[in-house]
C-alpha cells in the first residue's frame, strides 16, 4: 500500500515538474516575443529618424541651387528658396564671382619681373578669362599651358570646387605647383557679388566680434594701388562692429580691411540678415561695389593684396606672396550662409 502511495506521489511530482517546465517555456517564449517586438520597434524608429533627417537635409539642400560655367570656373547663379542672390553679371559690372589668380588686384607697372624676365599679368589675374576643364557638376580644373606660360612662368594645376550643405555654399580653391625644382609664387582670392541695393542706404555689414584694432588699407583711386599708410578702421565702423553702407561708401574704390579679429561678417538689409560671409582662411577682406545705383555688393577675401604705390617690380617682393614648393598643394576656401 505504501509503495502505491509513493508511486502516486512520484507521478504527481513529475506532473508538477513538467507543468512548471511548460510554464517556464511559455514565459521564456513570451519574453523572447516581447523582446523581438521591442527590437523591431526600435529598428523601425531608428529607420524613421534616419529617413526624416535625410529627407529634411535633402530638402534643405534643395533650397540652395547654383549654376556654374567652365569659363573662369565662375558661379553664374545662386538661388536660395527660388530667389536669385548672385549679381546678374550685367548691371554696372559684367561678372558674377571671378576667382583672382595668380594675382589679386593690379600690378604697379601692369607688369612684373620673375626670374629676371618681365611678364604682363592683367588685373586680378588671367584665370577668370580661361576655359577650365569640367571635372564634375561644379568642379573645375585649369592646367598651365602655352597661354598661361606667356604671362606667368610656372607650371601649375588650379582646382575650383563649389559644394552645398544645407543653406551654406562652400568655395574651395586648390593650387598644385608642377614646376620642377622651383617654388611657385602667386596670389589668390575671391570676388563674389551678391544682390544688394546698397544705394538705398538700408544695408549694413556686421562684424563677428568687436573690432578694436581693425585697419583699412586705402586705395589710391588714381593708380588703383594700395596706399602705404593704414587708417583706423573704426573711423568707418560704428560701435566697433557695424559698417553702414552709404551711397558714397565706394567713391574711393573698395574698402579693404586687415588686422581683423572677426572671421565672418553678416550682411543685413533693413536690419534683417541676408547672408553670413565666412573668410577665416584669409588675411584681408575687401568690400566693393560700383558707384551709382549698382544692385550688388562684393565681398572679396584676399590672401594678399594688389601692389602698393611704392612696390618694386620684383614679383617675389610682393607683400604676402605665396611660395609653394614643387609638387606641394595649397588649399584655401570661404563660405556663404544664406538666410
Amino acid at each position: 500500500m505504501s509503495e502505491e502511495i509513493e508511486t502516486k506521489n512520484s507521478l504527481i511530482d513529475i506532473d508538477i515538474l513538467e507543468s512548471n517546465k511548460k510554464n517556464q517555456q511559455k514565459k521564456l517564449c513570451k519574453i523572447i516575443l516581447i523582446t523581438s517586438i521591442i527590437i523591431i520597434i526600435v529598428i523601425i524608429a531608428i529607420s524613421l529618424i534616419i529617413y526624416f533627417v535625410t529627407k529634411n537635409s535633402d530638402k534643405s539642400n534643395e533650397d540652395l541651387e547654383i549654376q556654374t560655367t567652365s569659363l573662369g570656373a565662375e558661379l553664374t547663379s545662386i538661388k536660395y528658396k527660388g530667389i536669385e542672390r548672385l549679381h546678374d553679371g550685367k548691371t554696372f559690372w559684367n561678372q558674377h564671382s571671378p576667382i583672382l589668380f595668380p594675382i589679386v588686384g593690379k600690378l604697379r607697372y601692369d607688369s612684373t619681373i620673375i626670374n629676371g624676365k618681365e611678364y604682363s599679368i592683367p588685373k586680378h589675374g588671367f584665370a577668370m578669362n580661361m576655359n577650365f576643364e569640367k571635372i564634375d557638376e561644379h568642379s573645375y580644373k585649369l592646367i598651365s599651358n602655352s597661354e598661361t606660360l606667356e604671362q606667368f612662368p610656372f607650371n601649375f594645376e588650379l582646382y575650383v570646387n563649389y559644394k552645398i550643405k544645407n543653406n551654406i555654399l562652400y568655395f574651395n580653391y586648390k593650387v598644385i605647383n608642377k614646376t620642377p625644382n622651383e617654388n611657385m609664387l602667386f596670389g589668390i582670392g575671391g570676388h563674389p557679388g551678391f544682390k544688394c541695393d546698397y544705394y538705398k542706404e538700408n544695408s549694413e555689414v556686421e562684424f563677428e566680434v568687436e573690432e578694436n584694432d581693425i585697419k583699412i588699407i586705402p586705395v589710391n583711386i588714381t593708380l588703383g594701388l594700395m596706399s602705404d599708410e593704414l587708417i583706423d578702421g573704426n573711423t568707418v565702423i560704428k560701435n566697433k562692429k557695424i559698417l553702414e553702407i552709404k551711397k558714397n561708401s565706394f567713391e574711393n574704390d573698395a574698402i579693404v580691411f586687415t588686422d581683423m579679429k572677426s572671421k565672418s561678417v553678416i550682411l543685413k538689409e533693413d536690419k534683417k540678415k541676408v547672408l553670413k560671409f565666412n573668410f577665416e582662411d584669409f588675411k584681408y577682406l575687401g568690400i566693393w561695389s560700383a558707384i551709382g545705383e549698382a544692385p550688388y555688393v562684393c565681398f572679396e577675401p584676399w590672401y594678399n593684396t594688389p601692389d602698393y604705390v611704392n612696390s618694386s617690380k620684383e614679383f617675389i617682393e610682393k607683400k604676402d606672396i605665396i611660395q609653394l614648393k614643387p609638387n606641394e598643394e595649397f588649399n584655401v576656401g570661404f563660405s556663404v550662409e544664406f538666410f
